[in-house]
């Protein structure tokens, strides 16, 4: 598939490595500039481009940038992707770290919600709770006992299965969080973010989530 990668930092980088591993076409950007992605150009094969060209012809978006960072997307970057693009979402909000106050998330709006209203466009929420270096270290074959899972979830079911089955090449299971309304449960703070473990232990710690957000994770 032709993917573009939005976001060249710890997730974005390990996520072109791995998708170009196993044979997709990557385009990838950031906000400094296709100059400053030579390296891994170099490295993985993968077409350094301007984030307005990141789309271009993609069947698979990642949207891997700060949140606060969200809205300052270009206006219809997403405009000449393939049609039925999906759009995944790495996002966090981590207000005091980062993000500072987002008042509709501090409200009860999920992450990806939000960041859906930001682009104008579905998104599938998926990695955000993986630390980098698993994308690269702990991928199994399909069938291997104790393959660690990720949790996805998003409205638009063709969309999530285009994701899911990216997920399962690149090394991974998946468990369905369900929509973006129940998103919350993969969110930071809650059991499952940084969690590794198999399929069966990822769906007890999403029902186990709890929507309230602790202090940690508010402005």
């Amino acid at each position: 598939m032709k993917i573009g990668i939005i976001g060249a930092g710890n997730i974005g980088g390990n996520l072109t490595r791995r998708l170009t591993a196993v044979g997709h076409d990557v385009s990838v950007a950031n906000s400094r500039g296709p100059q400053t992605l030579t390296a891994l150009a170099e490295e993985t094969g993968a077409t350094p481009v301007t984030v307005e060209e990141a789309a271009r012809g993609a069947q698979v978006v990642v949207v891997t940038i700060p949140l606060k960072a969200v809205p300052n997307l270009p206006s219809g970057f997403l405009a000449e992707a393939a049609e039925n693009v999906a759009v995944i979402d790495t996002g966090n909000y981590y207000p005091q770290q980062r993000d500072g106050k987002i008042t509709e998330i501090e409200e009860g709006l999920t992450e990806s919600r939000w960041t859906e209203r930001q682009i104008d466009h579905p998104v599938i929420k998926a990695f955000n709770g993986t630390y980098a270096h698993d994308i690269l270290d702990k991928p199994q074959p399909k069938g291997t006992p104790g393959r660690v899972a990720l949790p996805v979830s998003g409205d638009d079911e063709a969309a999530k299965k285009v994701v899911r089955d990216l997920i399962d090449e690149i090394g991974f299971d998946t468990v369905d969080t369900g929509g973006q309304d129940e998103s919350w449960r993969q969110q930071p703070g809650t059991p499952v973010y940084g969690l590794a473990a198999d399929a069966e232990t990822v769906r007890k710690a999403l029902d186990s989530a709890s929507q309230e957000r602790t202090p940690d994770w508010r402005a």
